[in-house]
């Protein structure tokens, strides 16, 4: 079972450490502190199982707008739902912040995080040409319109 955490220091180099194994243009460390420092538009949280982070995200929440920054799992714990469960959780989270729909960008090649937005109800709404610095790679822009604001209570209730 996994459990949820507001992403703190303490919990950065674990999160870069997956992050360098996910991505060819990895955050820094400084670039997470930040976020959860001085940016008073985002969330960021880390996903734990057996008190090991295997996961995390961070959204930004402007106006009724929420927008995933980045999600990833770690590589050895993929194939358990964890990345679904994440979006879910972050969903729940946008909703009880306020917001009423839900953007991301992912590469165009990342087939298998296109089909979980999917699953999860985003669809495709445009292209970033070129988005990505490391090989130019284009982004396509997901929209999940109408997030549920039950999902928003039921995180209350687990909050608790």
């Amino acid at each position: 079972m996994l459990e949820f955490e507001q992403m703190r220091f303490d919990y950065i180099e674990q999160v870069v450490q997956i992050e360098e194994q996910c991505f060819s243009s990895p955050w820094s460390a400084s670039a997470f502190m930040y976020e959860i420092t001085y940016n008073n538009l985002a969330h960021y949280i880390v996903a734990l199982k057996e008190d090991k982070i295997i996961g995390y995200a961070g959204m930004w929440v402007i106006l009724s707008d929420a927008h995933i920054t980045n999600i990833a799992v770690c590589p050895s714990q993929r194939g358990n739902k964890y990345g679904k469960n994440i979006m879910l959780e972050m969903m729940a989270r946008a909703c009880f912040f306020g917001a009423s729909k839900m953007t991301l960008e992912v590469r165009v090649s990342n087939t298998h995080a296109r089909q979980l937005y999917r699953r999860l109800g985003f669809v495709d709404h445009g292209c970033r040409k070129k988005y990505y610095s490391d090989n130019n790679e284009d982004a396509i822009i997901m929209w999940r319109d109408h997030l549920d604001p039950g999902l928003a209570q039921e995180w209350t209730n687990i909050a608790k």
